[in-house]
């Protein structure tokens, strides 16, 4: 079944959020000293996170990711991972992670289906970690990744945002990493999404910039030409090596996302950006049929018009999106409650 909004954007690629809580305060995520907690009988089931894929699946999604939060946190994952993997009609199944808990977890995530992983590893500096996070776990990160290589995961993807100032002298030595272990590293432009409250355009390194820097350091950098909705525009170096930029905030994708996120107690956002989403998680559990749901989730994505980071880019004032009192009163605005 082929599904597209208002904009012509195929359903194709489903996040789905399966907690809120992480275990680091990235200072482009989560700031702030203190942070409310979903319940835990507010959280969506796997039995109730199944179901809602096979709705969706139905509808044409065909990619899905599994996000947080940080979803290692979540007692079982595997298990979800299993039962997901088994869906006729997935393509692809793919996980963000921090990589602190990857260690202890990558096999039995190979073991249970699970297609691809992502880690985020924004520096390769111990001291410039535990600013950047305020948590001393580097050296668990690192191991993470050379478990999830033992296992099998083959590529893996390094998700680093770059900051002024913070860790944008990092860029060649970051790349040099991924050279080593076989990951291709996909620099993201800082992004004013909901929990960051403390951005500026000033700290935001563009793609313009990191690209500048690169072809300064290794020559002309390659453009890749790919027929593809990904986020990531990809080049090549003269040595061979592949790497990505997400370009968000500077060139943004809105014309070709076909990105949707469930968030960890069900509720549907159709842009990054919104403000608000459908809350698919009560009628879930009302016992609704299938075909109503599918109803529900096929009409709010034929309304569907948001081109939320367009909008941002042509603001002339451009701040922080939400200031922290105003966070506060909009949690499922913040990207550890959402799933970025």
């Amino acid at each position: 079944m082929s599904l597209v909004d208002a904009c012509s954007r195929p359903l194709r690629n489903l996040r789905v959020s399966v907690t809120d809580r992480c275990n680091l305060r990235c200072d482009y995520c989560m700031p702030e000293g203190e942070y409310a907690w979903l319940p835990r009988e507010r959280l969506l089931s796997f039995e109730e996170i199944s179901a809602l894929v096979d709705v969706f699946l139905d509808l044409g999604v065909d990619k899905l990711r599994l996000t947080g939060g940080e979803p290692l946190l979540r007692r079982g994952v595997s298990e979800l991972i299993a039962v997901l993997a088994g869906k006729s009609g997935l393509r692809d199944l793919a996980m963000t992670t921090n990589g602190i808990l990857l260690a202890e977890q990558a096999a039995s995530l190979a073991k249970a289906g699970l297609h691809r992983l992502t880690v985020s590893l924004d520096t390769l500096r111990a001291d410039r970690f535990r600013a950047l996070t305020q948590r001393d776990d580097l050296s668990r990160v690192l191991a993470g990744i050379d478990a999830a290589r033992s296992a099998g995961f083959d590529p893996i993807k390094v998700d680093t945002v770059v900051m002024r100032g913070v860790n944008d002298d990092e860029l060649v030595e970051l790349l040099e990493f991924g050279r080593g272990i076989g990951a291709e590293l996909r620099f993201i432009e800082y992004m004013d999404v909901g929990g960051a409250t403390r951005w500026t355009m000033r700290d935001v390194v563009s793609r313009a910039e990191i690209l500048e820097r690169l072809s300064a350091r290794h020559g002309e950098v390659e453009p890749l030409s790919e027929e593809t909705s990904a986020p990531a525009d990809r080049y090549r170096l003269p040595d061979g090596q592949v790497f990505g930029v997400i370009s968000s905030t500077t060139s943004p994708f809105c014309s070709a996302c076909d990105r949707s996120r469930v968030t960890a107690d069900g509720q549907w956002f159709r842009c990054l950006y919104a403000s608000s989403g459908t809350d698919l998680a009560a009628p879930l559990r009302a016992g609704v049929d299938e075909a109503t749901l599918a109803g529900l989730i096929a009409g709010a994505w034929r309304s569907r018009a948001d081109r939320g980071a367009e909008d941002r880019l042509a603001e002339h004032d451009r701040r922080a999106l939400l200031p922290p009192e105003e966070l506060r009163d909009q949690p499922h605005m913040e990207m550890h409650r959402r799933g970025g």
